[in-house]
């Protein structure tokens, strides 16, 4: 739903015995299921992905949550199965140092090699602040615009995460 809607959101991950930010959610929401989202502009604290896709919908959006995303429990097994090939990826924690800020990333959810940059971000257990990129929305057009060029020249942008994974892994 980020996506959907071209917000820029920052993520504190939570991989499985990430001792950084596991306890905040804790701390915060009194239990430690995840996904958590605070949305810092109304004080809105929540659990549940449905309920927060709902939530961003109505909050940033027209109310309209797309039919891929508003399936329930089917919504959930099709996204368990398009990571299948990547059992666990994401999941477990690897030290490293946390940045004194957050690194800031421009992805599209949708594309499979900002997929697994995303996953090695959540695996470091460092903060990064996402802005969507979905293609042709307004984010997607102000950073090409910025980085002088267009999605027709796949080959930079797919050589940018190439490296950006690289990167991260060293």
């Amino acid at each position: 739903m980020v996506t959907v809607l071209d917000l820029d959101v920052l993520f504190y991950p939570c991989p499985q015995k990430g001792p950084t930010f596991r306890p905040k959610v804790l701390e915060m929401g009194g239990k430690k299921q995840f996904p958590y989202m605070v949305d810092p502009n109304t004080g809105v604290a929540m659990y549940e992905s449905d309920d927060i896709i709902k939530y961003l919908a109505d909050t940033y959006g027209d109310g309209t949550v797309p039919i891929m995303l508003s399936l329930g429990l089917l919504t959930a097994i099709t996204a368990g199965l398009a990571t299948l090939g990547r059992i666990g990826k994401g999941n477990s924690y690897i030290a490293s140092k946390v940045p004194p800020q957050p690194i800031e990333i421009w992805a599209c959810e949708g594309s499979p090699f900002c997929k697994l940059v995303r996953e090695t971000l959540v695996e470091l257990e460092l903060p990064h602040l996402l802005h969507s990129c979905a293609r042709g929305s307004p984010n997607d057009k102000n950073f090409s615009r910025k980085r002088g060029f267009s999605r027709r020249r796949t080959s930079k942008i797919l050589t940018r995460e190439s490296r950006c994974l690289k990167a991260l892994k060293s």
